[in-house]
């Protein structure tokens, strides 16, 4: 059965009422407090990244899809590498605006109307259902007039959902979603879009990660 944002599997329709009790009275399992759960702070270490593309494709505004509470934007200092450092997040970008979205926290639920230069998505696609991500993935796309950011978490999370099930639902191989984006963005051919995968490999001192980069860029990375 095929889905679409009008007609979502009754799994994604389950998970958002999960993910907004979540959002409320926290994580349970773990004990992190609701102000503490999904703050959106998972998307600093990818900053860099991002400004590369802004640069890239002379942007000035984003939309951040799935962004969680919103307080990576808050003003706080932040050092990108050995650089300078900034007021904020905003300020290191160099960007008119960034427009938060996500279903499950009230604030910023409201489904935008409207298009960005960029659209950014960081620790969210493995919270989604297999059956619904190529709607969420293609629904993203649309949104972009430029480009297109995210990250994919290839192992398990710490944190559970409230029917103790881990966080991350959909765990897939590197060219699993090389397939999947290849095969939605043919469909919008002028976006460029790049998504690091995040795995776990084991070394003498424990767990490493390892990070590959799918684009559709002929640049180095």
């Amino acid at each position: 059965m095929s889905y679409s944002r009008l007609n979502p599997s009754q799994r994604y329709n389950n998970l958002l009422d999960q993910y907004r009790e979540m959002h409320t009275e926290g994580e349970k399992f773990i004990g992190i407090p609701a102000e503490n759960t999904f703050p959106g702070l998972s998307l600093p270490p990818q900053a860099q990244r991002i400004k590369r593309l802004i640069k890239l494709t002379e942007s000035a505004n984003l939309l951040d899809y799935g962004s969680g509470k919103g307080k990576q934007y808050d003003p706080m200092p932040f050092k990108a590498g050995d650089q300078d450092i900034y007021d904020s997040i905003l300020d290191y970008w160099d960007i008119d605006s960034v427009h938060c979205y996500d279903p499950c926290y009230t604030p910023f639920s409201r489904l935008p109307e409207n298009k960005f230069d960029g659209v950014i998505s960081t620790d969210v696609l493995e919270h989604c259902p297999e059956e619904d991500l190529p709607w969420i993935i293609e629904e993203m796309f649309s949104f972009s007039r430029k480009f297109l950011f995210a990250n994919v978490a290839c192992y398990p999370a710490k944190k559970r959902l409230p029917n103790g099930q881990n966080a991350h639902i959909t765990i897939k191989s590197e060219s699993w979603w090389q397939d999947i984006f290849h095969k939605i963005s043919t469909n919008f051919p002028g976006i460029v879009w790049e998504v690091w995968i995040q795995t776990l490999t084991d070394t003498n001192h424990g767990k490493s990660m390892v990070e590959t980069c799918l684009t559709n860029q002929n640049t180095d990375h």
